[in-house]
């Protein structure tokens, strides 16, 4: 979706908002949406949160508390907000997920995650 605060969509960017919210909305009602991760995403972050179950697990990550303090006050009951960088966020999961999967010894000795 779009901003109005764009100054030219991208390529295959929805400019249309009520289209943009429709098929948000579409997908965050399916059944099978078992956790919402939020990535430094701003105004879509609480837009998604809008649409969201009050029951939906919620991870928020972002630079900045306010956004995150608004995500937790005002989104679903189970939105937890994490004031970190993305990118070291990331890597981190990836870790974690590696571990998970069987592959934490290859994973342990790796600085960053290689796919």
């Amino acid at each position: 979706a779009g901003s109005i605060r764009d100054d030219g969509p991208l390529t295959d960017v929805m400019t249309d908002s009520n289209v943009a919210q429709e098929r948000m909305r579409a997908v965050l009602e399916r059944e099978d949406v078992g956790m919402v991760l939020m990535l430094a995403t701003g105004l879509h972050a609480l837009a998604a949160a809008n649409m969201l179950s009050a029951l939906t697990p919620v991870v928020a990550v972002d630079m900045s508390s306010t956004l995150l303090a608004k995500l937790v006050d005002r989104g679903p009951y189970r939105t937890t907000g994490l004031v970190t960088d993305v990118a070291a966020f990331m890597r981190e999961l990836l870790r974690e997920l590696d571990v998970l999967e069987g592959k934490g010894e290859e994973a342990e000795g790796r600085t960053n995650h290689e796919p």
